[in-house]
């Protein structure tokens, strides 16, 4: 069955960090890009970040650059995404999806989602 599975989300304090995980099943995490995505309460769903299936290179939104890093384990096939000196505004519902292109560059998100978890930023 292939699908994607976030956990990890939270209630955090503002400076705080939290690690998201998705984990991923019936394929690699080398086979797909993968990206995490956001939405706020009242907005639309917004990239993120994303690591790409060819070079493991990543890419951020200027939002959480500096703030945010996205990586992957091939052993646990999961993709992390660590989120460091987190704002109010970083809360929402955060997803991650797969894309069969090789790089981020090309990705639609065409292919899965996961069902997503909550980051709450709040004091």
């Amino acid at each position: 069955q292939l699908q994607l599975v976030e956990s990890g989300g939270g209630l955090v304090q503002p400076g705080g960090s939290l690690r998201l995980s998705c984990a991923v099943s019936g394929f690699t995490v080398e086979d797909r890009t993968i990206g995490w995505f956001r939405q706020a309460p009242g907005k639309e769903r917004e990239w993120v970040s994303c690591i790409s299936s060819i070079g493991i290179i990543t890419d951020f939104a200027d939002s959480v650059v500096g703030r945010f890093t996205i990586s992957r384990d091939s052993a646990k096939n999961t993709v992390y995404l660590q989120m460091n000196s987190l704002k109010p505004e970083d809360t929402g519902v955060y997803y991650c999806a797969s894309d069969r292109a090789d790089y981020c560059v090309g990705a639609a998100w065409n292919d899965y989602w996961g069902q997503g978890t909550q980051v709450t930023v709040s004091s």
